[in-house]
């Protein structure tokens, strides 16, 4: 599931909310496994490490495709690194003494700024495939958990912001539009 030199890729742009269509619809399955998709997963790792975040979704970068990768801390500490394409989220059952969920400070490269608390399953898994076509698990707790739900949120059109209450989304996409009433770019 790693890819070698997985920084190695080109930075792409953040599309932020409200600017493209294709951050607020499903996106597309992927079905071509070519060099592209090889090239494509790159330049999300670099644009994700670029814009210093812990997650990105494809259409994050402008691209309709069902992709997603994650540089994240779980609930233990330990980094989950990893990528899905064609992902499919479970939320799990939580072990022992774990929370069934977390409530905890939100936030997304697409709305630069503010954080919001928002309740999210503390553990998840998200089955898909890699690059070749092969099958993938990523299974994470705690913040990684987190970041998987959100990623396939944006898989699926939803923007974090988009599960609050209006009048608290409108607010903080006031706050990340800043004093021009522009979402940066």
């Amino acid at each position: 599931m790693r890819l070698p030199g997985r920084y190695d890729g080109v930075a792409r742009p953040i599309v932020t909310y409200g600017s493209n269509p294709v951050l607020h619809r499903s996106c597309a399955p992927v079905t071509e496994f070519d060099r592209a998709l090889r090239h494509l997963v790159l330049d999300m790792f670099a644009s994700m490490q670029a814009a210093d975040g812990v997650g990105l979704a494809a259409n994050q970068i402008g691209v309709d495709a069902r992709i997603f990768v994650i540089d994240c801390p779980d609930a233990a500490g330990e980094d989950v690194v990893g990528y899905a394409i064609n992902p499919t989220l479970t939320l799990l059952e939580p072990h022992d003494d774990e929370p069934a969920e977390e409530v905890t400070e939100e936030g997304c490269l697409s709305v630069p700024g503010p954080y919001a608390e928002l309740p999210r399953a503390f553990r998840a898994r998200v089955d898909g495939v890699d690059v070749h076509g092969d099958p993938v698990t990523i299974e994470a707790t705690g913040m990684a958990a987190r970041c998987l739900q959100h990623e396939v949120d944006h898989l699926d059109g939803t923007v974090y912001v988009d599960l609050l209450p209006e009048e608290h989304r409108d607010r903080l996409l006031a706050e990340a539009e800043g004093p021009s009433g522009d979402l940066p770019a």
